[in-house]
C-alpha cells in the first residue's frame, strides 16, 4: 500500500494543513477524539506529540503541554492503545513527533512494529542525526513503509539540505527560523528569502513549512512559498481553552487558519 503521505502530496499540491498536538492534552483520551475532529474538519495531516521530559525543540506552549499530558498518565504504550481504532475512521496522514530516546526506551523494533500495526505513516525525530538514520534504522522503516522527516532551519548548508533530501521520504520540515517553536502573528522578509532559496533548490520532496505559523496569514504566507504549513503552538493553545466543546474547538480553529466561516 503506498504511503498515506506520499498520496496526500499527489493528490493535493498547495494549502495543505499539517496540526501538531500532544497526545493526552487536555485531558489524557482526548487524543482519539482530537483527530477525529480534525479530521471532520478538513484538516490534511496530523502530527501527534509523544510528551517528553527533556523536549529539545519545544517552544514554553508546546512544553507546558507535555508536562500536563505526562502529569495526565500519558505514555508511548497508553499512545498506542489509543490509536488502535484510529484507521477505521480517518485516512489522514499520521506521523509521531518524539525522541529518539523515547524509542529506544520503548525497543526500537517494537515502536516499529507498533506504528505499523495501528497505521502510522512517518516519524519525526528532531534529536535523530541523519548518518545514524542512514546507518541504523533507514533499513528497517523502509520496509516498514514509515518516512522519516527531517528538520531544516536557514542556517542549514546547501550540501546539507541535498543529502537530506536524497535520504528522505514524504516532506521536508522546513524551520521557519533558528528558534524554538512558538507562535508568532507574522513572518519576516527575512524568512521569505529563506523560503524562496529552498523553493528555488528544486528539491525532490515536497516542502512544509513550521514553527511560528499560527493564523490565516501566517498560514497563507507559508503556502505561497511552499506546500502547506505545520501549525502547532497555535492549535495547543486554542485547545487549553477547549473547555467542554473539543470538537467544537477544533472546527472554529481550522476555519479561522483556512479563512471560512464556521456556519
Amino acid at each position: 500500500m503506498e504511503n498515506r503521505i506520499d498520496q496526500l502530496f499527489a493528490n493535493k499540491k498547495s494549502g495543505i494543513l499539517n496540526l501538531y498536538f500532544t497526545a493526552g492534552y487536555p485531558s489524557l483520551q482526548d487524543t482519539a477524539h482530537i483527530i477525529k475532529s480534525a479530521d471532520q474538519a478538513g484538516v490534511d495531516m496530523m502530527e501527534i506529540g509523544i510528551p517528553y521530559s527533556d523536549p529539545l525543540a519545544d517552544g514554553p506552549t508546546i512544553q507546558a503541554s507535555g508536562t500536563k499530558a505526562l502529569e495526565n498518565g500519558m505514555s508511548l504504550k497508553l499512545l498506542f492503545e489509543q490509536l488502535t481504532d484510529i484507521r477505521s475512521f480517518t485516512k489522514m496522514p499520521l506521523l509521531l513527533m518524539g525522541y529518539l530516546n523515547q524509542l529506544m526506551q520503548f525497543g526500537i523494533d517494537d515502536f516499529i512494529a507498533q506504528c505499523k500495526t495501528v497505521g502510522i505513516d512517518g516519524l519525526i525525530l528532531p534529536d535523530l542525526p541523519i548518518d545514524i538514520y542512514e546507518s541504523e534504522y533507514k533499513v528497517k522503516l523502509e520496509a516498514a513503509n514509515m518516512h522519516v522527516i527531517f528538520l531544516i532551519t536557514p542556517q542549514t548548508t546547501e550540501a546539507r539540505i541535498r543529502k537530506i533530501d536524497a535520504l528522505s521520504r514524504g516532506f521536508i520540515y522546513m524551520v521557519s527560523s533558528a528558534s524554538i517553536t512558538g507562535a508568532k502573528k507574522d513572518i519576516s522578509s527575512t524568512q521569505v528569502d529563506y523560503f524562496e532559496r529552498i523553493k528555488n533548490m528544486n528539491l525532490k520532496n515536497a516542502r512544509l513549512i513550521g514553527f511560528g505559523i499560527s493564523n490565516k496569514e501566517t498560514f497563507d504566507t507559508a503556502c505561497a512559498h511552499a506546500q502547506g504549513a505545520i501549525i502547532g503552538s497555535a492549535f495547543i493553545k486554542a485547545l487549553t481553552n477547549a473547555v467542554g466543546d473539543l470538537e467544537g474547538i477544533v472546527h472554529q480553529f481550522v476555519a479561522e487558519v483556512k479563512g471560512k466561516t464556521e456556519k
